[in-house]
């Protein structure tokens, strides 16, 4: 079967759909954490290294536009990479992909951070069971992301409202200011370009979406967009209405206390951090949901793994691995900051990937290309492309210069294992 034929599968995602899906995706465990991680090395020029992420992020999708807006790729990346890059990183990304399900475990980290600050000494563990098997079915997904992201909306304005006016005057002091030096802040726009990225994924919705080729690229570089604005906003205030060295790596719980009256910091907590992290774990199961169900019909995974739950038509072996897979730095007890080093280095290296996979689209997909909305001329086409793979590289550089030694080694432990397992299942797959 062909990677680009969507079967019988019926579409169901429209570009409101999907839309909710991306903001929700991208309003999550960014701002409302990684914010914090930000501030750590930058200080209060987190609010320019959200606008740099912002301008790296929406740089870099624009390979990931071209592939999406000349093709429906039904499982995602997974497909966009088998067609257009090669059988072998394809299998590559998908045991990547597996591994990816350790974000799972910084969602859940996160949302216990919030969830502490009102109901002290809940148990974390059962807590992260709860919120990791509560979710099911990508159009229940979809609904549930845009009930979310109302409330969400109210609390982020509420946020910005009550806290805009509480910035210190000092806010540009030298020693608040720019605090790691122009190193600092490429790193922390290196992480918030992670933060920033969340909408690209929806491509991996392509097989659900009415209109993938149109809605798609038009939902990524929109809700980008707009919500980097708003971070810049929101970060500011994180930064400003305390002394950097009382909110670095903290949640915007610790802000928030300072200019919320206790009736909306509770509701800011529940309707903006807690369902902020809810829209992007119930986004982030659906995302590397269906490139896994692709490769398991491809035979890089059992192809058992894609049997689906009679009841709920969700794929549960493929979610309770992911489950797994995100339980593990929990049980271990790695933090908070260790977990996103890992994600933000595998998520930066398929952003090349997928580069490198725009770059062969005139090969590949000559006629289908030349007619796609988005066709640019060969060079054009080799300029954004070299410019993505370029910003992957450095970015990938700055990780590993401020990722401690056992952390790196976890990563080529990661991308070791998925080389060997392609290379060993390879023989058994046709796409």
């Amino acid at each position: 079967m062909s990677q680009t034929e969507t079967g019988a599968q019926n579409k169901k995602l429209t570009r409101t759909d999907l839309f909710s899906m991306a903001i929700g995706q991208i309003i999550g465990v960014g701002i409302m954490t990684m914010t914090g991680i930000a501030i750590g090395f930058t200080g209060r020029s987190v609010n320019l290294a959200y606008l740099l992420a912002g301008v790296l992020t929406i740089v870099s999708a624009i390979p990931q536009i071209y592939i999406g807006g000349t093709a429906n790729f039904p499982g995602g990346q997974y497909s966009q990479i088998a067609v257009l890059a090669g059988q072998k990183l394809a299998g590559i990304y998908t045991f990547v992909n597996l591994a990816m399900s350790l974000a799972i475990s910084m969602y859940t980290l996160s949302f216990a951070d919030y969830f502490l600050a009102l109901v002290p000494g809940v148990n974390v563990k059962l807590l992260s069971f709860i919120v990791l098997t509560a979710l099911f079915g990508i159009k229940q997904a979809a609904r549930l992301q845009n009930i979310l992201c109302v409330v969400l909306a109210v609390a982020i304005g509420a946020y910005v409202a009550f806290g805009i006016g509480h910035i210190q005057p000092d806010y540009m002091a030298p020693d608040q200011f720019m605090t790691g030096g122009i190193t600092g802040f490429l790193l922390a726009a290196v992480y918030l370009n992670f933060a920033c990225g969340g909408a690209t994924y929806v491509v991996n919705f392509s097989s659900q979406a009415k209109n993938p080729t149109k809605d798609i690229p038009f939902v990524i570089i929109v809700s980008t967009g707009a919500i980097v604005v708003l971070y810049a906003v929101m970060s500011t205030i994180a930064a400003g209405v305390l002394p950097v060295s009382e909110v670095a790596n903290q949640p915007l719980s610790v802000s928030a206390a300072v200019f919320m009256p206790g009736p909306v910091h509770t509701f800011f907590v529940v309707g903006g951090a807690i369902f902020a992290l809810l829209t992007t774990l119930n986004f982030s199961i659906g995302m590397m949901t269906y490139p896994a169900l692709r490769a398991c019909k491809d035979g890089w995974l059992p192809k058992g793994l894609a049997t689906c739950n009679k009841k709920f038509g969700t794929p549960h072996w493929i979610l309770l691995a992911f489950y797994l897979i995100g339980l593990v730095p929990i049980l271990v007890g790695l933090d908070l900051t260790t977990v996103a080093n890992s994600t933000v280095i595998l998520t930066t290296a398929i952003r090349g990937v997928i580069a490198y996979a725009a770059l062969r689209l005139p090969k590949i997909m000559p006629e289908l290309w030349s007619q796609s909305k988005f066709h640019v001329s060969d060079k054009a086409l080799k300029v954004v492309c070299g410019l993505t793979l370029v910003i992957t590289i450095i970015s990938i550089v700055l990780l590993l210069v401020s990722t401690a030694p056992v952390q790196i080694l976890g990563n080529c432990c990661i991308l070791a294992l998925a080389v060997v397992l392609a290379f060993a299942r390879n023989r058994h797959v046709k796409l």
